[in-house]
Order: structure tokens, then C-alpha cells, then sequence
């Protein structure tokens, strides 16, 4: 099998053929899952943004490498990876699945790294929560519960779902859960604003 190359782990069917052949020149990263979860297809430039080789991830389980592999139908959504190096970075994923009437049941995820604009907006929403003050921050970390802060003290830790799950004994289902109470709370649209929140409010 050869390094970086577009690599089939079954002798496909139709479909996953065609998909292939066109995620092979995609400039995203992309990847395609079959109805068990496990990776089926890989493409050049993932194997470029997370440094995995293909021979590395096909008949892996997708969560072996993302956080986020249980979408279906259309979604959009930020979520934390590592490359296989281990640096943490920020991807804007895009799930679509085929439908129930299709040859197979496959799932498409195409990915790009936003970590440079995550860290911008960061920086700006850091620099706004300073000109408008401690005291408001101050009473919307107040509406937090204990679990809340708890899964915000991991979360600044750069902890994920199942990292956070682990430690304090939680599903992942109620870890995301409790995230999104976090969000809705703060007034942040993401973990990592979340993250940028609790350091400049000085939460832990």
C-alpha cells in the first residue's frame, strides 16, 4: 500500500468508486465512512492536514480519530483534533450522508483547518470582554452549575468529549450536553471561545 496514495480498503461498490475518484482532488481533506463507522476512503489532503497515511486509518473506527463521527444527514460544525504528531488544531467539518435508498449507506466528512480564525475571533472576543469589563463576565460564570464548571475547568485543560467523560465519569452524550449549557450560558459560540472566556475571567 502505498504512502499518501488514495488507497480503497474493500473492492468498492459504484458508488464509493465515484466518490473517490472525486474526493481525490478535493483541496479539503475528506474522508468517507461506511454504516459500521469505519473509515472506507482517505484522501491526500487529509493524509497532508493530520498526517496520517492512509495504510494508518482505513478500517479504523472513525471516533479513533475525531471526536464528532456520529452526525448524519447534513451538518456543520467546529470540533478539536490532533494530527498524528499531536498538535491540536480547529476543524470546520461538513457530514453528509447518502440516502437509505442508496447501493450503501455512506457517510462523506470534509474538513478544513480554521485553528488561525478560531484564534483571531478569540483574541478579538479577549480583547472586547476587557473593554466591557470583569463584572458582567463575573455574573454570567455565576449562572454556572458545579458539573458546568467542572467540564469548563477540563475543557481549558484542552481536554475533548471523551476525555472530559472519562474523568469525571460522565457519558459523552451528557458532556456534550453540559457543553452546550456552558455556551448558552456565557454567551460564546464555541469551546474554544468558552476556553477564552474562563481564562480572561480568571475562573480557575
Amino acid at each position: 500500500m502505498r504512502t499518501g496514495a488514495h488507497v480503497r480498503l474493500t473492492e468498492p461498490g459504484a458508488e464509493i468508486d465515484a466518490l473517490e475518484r472525486a474526493l481525490a482532488r478535493a483541496g479539503d481533506g475528506a474522508f468517507v465512512t461506511g454504516g459500521d463507522g469505519r473509515i472506507r476512503s482517505w484522501n491526500r489532503a487529509a493524509e497532508k492536514l493530520l498526517g496520517y497515511a492512509s495504510h494508518d486509518v482505513l478500517g479504523r473506527a472513525c471516533r479513533d480519530l475525531f471526536e464528532d463521527c456520529d452526525a448524519e444527514g447534513t451538518r456543520h460544525f467546529d470540533m478539536r483534533a490532533r494530527t498524528k504528531a499531536g498538535r491540536l488544531l480547529w476543524l470546520h467539518m461538513s457530514v453528509l450522508t447518502t440516502p437509505e435508498t442508496a447501493e450503501e449507506r455512506l457517510t462523506v466528512h470534509l474538513f478544513r483547518d480554521v485553528t488561525a480564525s478560531k484564534e483571531l475571533l478569540a483574541g478579538i472576543h479577549e480583547w472586547l470582554g476587557t473593554i466591557n469589563g470583569a463584572a458582567a463576565g463575573g455574573d454570567r460564570a455565576a449562572a454556572l452549575s458545579r458539573r458546568e464548571r467542572d467540564v469548563l475547568r477540563l475543557m481549558t485543560q484542552g481536554f475533548n468529549t471523551a476525555g472530559i467523560a472519562e474523568r469525571l465519569r460522565l457519558s459523552p452524550a451528557t458532556v456534550r450536553n453540559h457543553a452546550q449549557s456552558i455556551l448558552a450560558k456565557l454567551g460564546v459560540h464555541s469551546r474554544l471561545e468558552a476556553v477564552a472566556f474562563a481564562t480572561r475571567s480568571r475562573l480557575f
